[in-house]
């Protein structure tokens, strides 16, 4: 199944603006099969690198992070926008194209020198996952590993993440 994953994502040109070919995964959200498929790729992925947790990036990442947690037997973190976490939390500003973004871990959740695993669902320009990467980093502990659905290899994300392995099921 893991070559028809691409029958499962939907190309939905000129969205969020003209000239962007934005990738759906809501087929592949309503597909069972392929969704199982997908989480437990990311799962045996996820338990043969021996991770101390995931953590997951607001809010599409939470969608594949979850199950793979549960799957794979490990802890769920959640890095999420400014002000949705309660109490002391760690938070860390990126660029974007058109301005800034932040997200935050709450503050505890991660042991210093961990091994940790990151989960999105598209890696695009890097930015986001980058972040994510290094809020782990903030707390003292490490990125064993990012993983995606889907990767949209012009943009060149995978060069912002040399602190971890890249892995990704579909390739665009």
């Amino acid at each position: 199944m893991t070559n028809d994953l691409k029958s499962f994502i939907a190309d939905i040109p000129d969205f969020p603006k003209p000239g962007i070919m934005f990738r759906d995964i809501s087929p592949l959200l309503k597909a069972p099969i392929a969704f199982r498929h997908v989480v437990n790729l990311m799962a045996k992925e996820v338990s043969d690198l021996k991770v101390a947790g995931i953590v997951a990036v607001e809010s599409r990442g939470f969608l594949f992070a979850a199950p793979v947690a549960h799957e794979a037997g490990v802890p769920l973190i959640l890095a999420r926008k400014p002000g949705k976490l309660p109490g002391d939390c760690v938070r860390v500003e990126y660029g974007l194209e058109y301005g800034t973004d932040s997200l935050e871990l709450k503050h505890g959740l991660i042991d210093s020198d961990s091994r940790i695993v990151v989960i999105d669902d598209v890696l695009a320009t890097g930015g986001t996952a980058r972040a994510a990467g290094d809020l782990v980093q903030k707390v003292g502990a490490s990125v064993a590993s990012y993983i995606f659905l889907v990767e949209l290899l012009g943009l060149r994300g995978r060069e912002k993440l040399e602190d971890g392995s890249v892995s990704s099921l579909v390739k665009y």
